[in-house]
């Protein structure tokens, strides 16, 4: 792997890059609690920006940076000059001068790129309304404890099957896209017609001159057909209120529930959570057996100390 400069997509990682952050990142699983994990944030500063309200993303990050030595600070949106109409240029080349780095979690994908160009220090994207990488880095974790063991995380999940159920324009299935590519994971993508991929996930495809094995169906009994693992997000984004009504008579027949997971190959449930039991999955399926969500929450912890620690290391 070239040397990471900004994590903004997993395909920053390219397929070498992301064996070795799983490898690490079940090592900081591993390691967490012994006194042996590593200090690579030791005497630095990083800053988390949130435009998006949060939970999981935000109290691991800080956890994450406070173990691995270094120092958490939250920047409030609405008490920087970005909010009277400073540029992010601008903000980008001030903060460079005084932290080590930052997370961002926003709504327009090119804020991350116009703050990492301009900036001098890792950006890392928390989320945006395009990719969610930090969250299918955890899932790709996830799958790996469950079907590979240290040393053949990622080679254990060439072959299997996920299937993505509901709205396949959101940030979460174009960074499964992604995932699957680098991954060798079969993935079929399943919802209304007119809630497909956006064609810009190809772009960062061909530039990481990966093909991929994805396709999208609408018939939602054919996708689950012997998966390994059926996954599935919120119908209502933050950002996307205005258009609840509509998500939810679009989305209804994309519900993952007993009939979905009964056609699976003993699949596993996945969501990255929060979840709106009752909507996109059912009671049952979420407090079933099958269901593997909060080993999922708890492995963005490991998956983002790993990423923090490459970036830490090059300063």
């Amino acid at each position: 792997m070239d040397k990471l400069r900004n994590f903004l997509a997993l395909t920053d990682l390219g397929r070498d890059g992301l064996e070795s952050v799983l490898e690490d990142a079940m090592a900081c699983k591993v390691s967490r609690g012994t006194g042996r994990g590593s200090k690579d944030l030791d005497g630095q500063t990083w800053a988390l920006l949130f435009h998006k309200s949060s939970t999981r993303t935000r109290v691991s990050f800080e956890v994450g940076i406070h173990e691995l030595g270094g120092h958490a600070m939250i920047l409030d949106q609405g008490r920087m000059q970005t909010g009277r109409g400073e540029s992010v240029e601008d903000t980008a080349k001030v903060l460079s001068r005084y932290i080590h780095g930052i997370i961002i979690r926003t709504y327009e994908h090119g804020f991350l790129e116009s703050f990492a160009e301009s900036g001098s220090i890792p950006v890392v994207n928390a989320l945006s309304d395009a990719l969610h990488p930090c969250q299918v880095l955890s899932d790709l974790l996830t799958l790996g404890e469950r079907f590979g063991r240290p040393g053949n995380l990622l080679g254990a999940l060439k072959g299997k099957k996920v299937a993505f159920y509901g709205d396949c324009s959101c940030n979460m299935a174009h960074s499964w896209i992604l995932g699957a590519a680098l991954s060798g994971i079969e993935l079929t993508l399943c919802g209304p017609e007119e809630y497909g991929p956006k064609p810009f996930i190809q772009d960062y495809l061909d530039r990481a001159g990966l093909g991929g094995t994805w396709h999208f169906t609408s018939d939602p009994l054919l996708a689950c057909q012997k998966a390994d693992a059926i996954y599935t997000d919120v119908w209502v984004s933050m950002g996307s209120e205005a258009e609840e009504a509509a998500r939810l008579k679009a989305f209804r027949p994309y519900q993952v529930n007993e009939r979905i997971m009964a056609g699976t190959k003993d699949g596993i449930f996945l969501h990255c959570l929060p979840a709106h039991v009752g909507e996109e999955v059912s009671e049952a399926v979420f407090k079933s057996p099958a269901s593997v969500v909060f080993d999922q929450a708890e492995n963005r912890l490991h998956a983002q100390k790993a990423i923090l620690s490459i970036l830490g290391k090059s300063h």
